[in-house]
């Protein structure tokens, strides 16, 4: 890659964010709720519009729950579990999820996915590959662990909304945690994350992680200092030492995925039309399809 800028979407984050936020009354010709595929192409034509990246990618789960990582931490999110293997989804929006794919295939704007690896992954090794500033569009606090200054990369997230979403940089991290993106895994495994089924260090809340951060820097170096902290802090890591190792790789972003050279070029119009038009007229995508057009093109 050169040094033009690449905008990296957490597609199930924003395709969840959509569904839930816009009403089931939007509907495609067959009467299903087609409101996550809309919602998601309004959430891209956005931030291309605004951003106005020369690469995009939509990243993929092809594993929502790697075994690698559950066999690391079993509770990994556990309680997100249907059945067997399979994550708990609306019916409503499992039905989108191909519609979304083809669209965004019909667009021709690069879904990226692989074997085993969550979305989170492919993000960060299409972030480390790249060589200008990269924007991480998402709603997980995890993916904070990449924001850097030197490539640039910051995360464009989208908790409080996408009308409302904010630039996380280092000085953000600072502000809102006291870490900055470099120590943002560390303090997430002390601190625990319920959504994922991590349970932290009992006791040890933001403050005091951020605190044991700034002070020995890193896991490692808490460690070597344990003898130092107070009693209560000293008992909970200590009774936490065969979780702490274990939670580190879970929430550590692979930067490493096997990914083949791909062309992340923004298209400037969809690539298979007629897919595309087929599918606004079925989907009754209407406005969300003029919108994403529009963005693609630069107008």
């Amino acid at each position: 890659m050169d040094g033009s800028s690449t905008l990296l979407f957490d597609s199930a984050s924003l395709f969840f964010r959509a569904f839930f936020g816009l009403p089931a009354s939007l509907t495609g010709r067959t009467g299903e709720p087609v409101n996550a595929v809309r919602g998601l192409l309004d959430f891209l034509a956005r931030f291309i519009t605004e951003y106005r990246p020369e690469r995009v990618a939509c990243c993929w789960d092809e594993a929502w729950r790697p075994a690698w990582r559950v066999a690391l931490v079993p509770s990994y999110k556990a309680h997100r579990v249907a059945s067997g293997d399979v994550e708990e989804v609306p019916h409503d929006l499992n039905r989108q999820v191909p519609w979304i794919r083809a669209t965004l295939e019909a667009l021709g704007l690069p879904v990226v996915g692989a074997l085993d690896y969550e979305a989170d992954d492919v993000i960060a090794t299409l972030a480390r590959r790249a060589d200008g500033p990269v924007e991480v569009v998402t709603g997980d606090r995890d993916l904070f662990q990449l924001v850097e200054p030197t490539r640039p990369t910051r995360v464009l997230y989208v908790a409080r909304g996408v009308s409302r979403h904010e630039r996380v940089d280092d000085a953000w991290l600072r502000a809102k945690y006291g870490v900055t993106g470099a120590d943002y895994v560390d303090f997430a495994v002390l601190r625990g994350d319920p959504s994922d089924g991590l349970p932290g260090v009992t006791g040890i809340g933001e403050k005091t992680a951020a605190s044991l951060i700034g002070r020995f820097g890193d896991l490692a170096g808490i460690a070597a200092h344990v003898g130092e902290l107070s009693p209560g802090v000293r008992r909970a890591l200590t009774a936490s030492v065969d979780y702490l190792g274990p939670a580190a790789q879970v929430v550590t972003a692979a930067t490493a995925v096997p990914l083949p050279d791909l062309d992340l070029t923004l298209p400037r119009a969809p690539r298979d039309p007629d897919a595309f038009a087929h599918l606004s007229d079925e989907l009754n995508l209407g406005g969300s399809a003029q919108r994403i057009l529009a963005a693609l093109a630069g107008r």
